[in-house]
């Protein structure tokens, strides 16, 4: 009895010796930025490695979709030595001011393998009605977009108009 006694005690300190999994990433910083000159807004999510990064691996990330419907998914890919990891969504629309939105990131090793996943809500302090639902601009010259300066000098900046409530 004493003997199983010990071997307890000893199995109960090397259990609490051994390491927690660790994390890879952790949240920096997210955001929604939006461009008024392009007329577009997109989720941008960075993340601090907190150890070594899998050559090769992934990090998925799953946006909330404000249009509705599915999530809007990107992949990055990771690097040992990354010492940021940004992540930013297509673009949006109908993002609306005061909503959270939720924003989960995966991140796997080269074959695929889920060795973290992590989960936040962005804050849309802006609403997107603020920009028109064309770009301002077009081309490499930032010429003024035919579709918002009309001949006659009308300026059509209307917002996206079929947005869900």
């Amino acid at each position: 009895m004493k003997k199983l006694a010990v071997a307890g005690l000893c199995l109960l300190a090397l259990t609490a010796c051994q390491r927690e999994v660790e994390k890879l990433a952790e949240f920096s910083g997210h955001i929604f930025v939006f461009n008024y000159r392009l007329s577009k807004a997109n989720y941008v999510v960075t993340l601090r490695p907190t150890a070594p990064l899998p050559e090769g691996g992934m990090a998925i990330a799953r946006f909330e979709n404000p249009r509705g419907g599915e999530p809007l998914v990107t992949e990055t890919k990771l690097y040992a030595k990354m010492e940021k990891i940004v992540l930013q969504s297509p673009n949006l629309q109908c993002v609306r001011e005061g909503r959270s939105y939720a924003v989960t990131i995966d991140l796997a090793d080269a074959k695929g393998k889920l060795l973290q996943t992590l989960d936040t809500k962005v804050l849309a302090t802006i609403d997107q009605s603020i920009l028109p639902a064309n770009s301002i601009v077009v081309g490499p010259a930032y010429d003024m977009n035919p579709k918002v300066f009309k001949a006659g000098g009308q300026i059509d900046l209307t917002p996206v108009q079929d947005c869900p409530a």
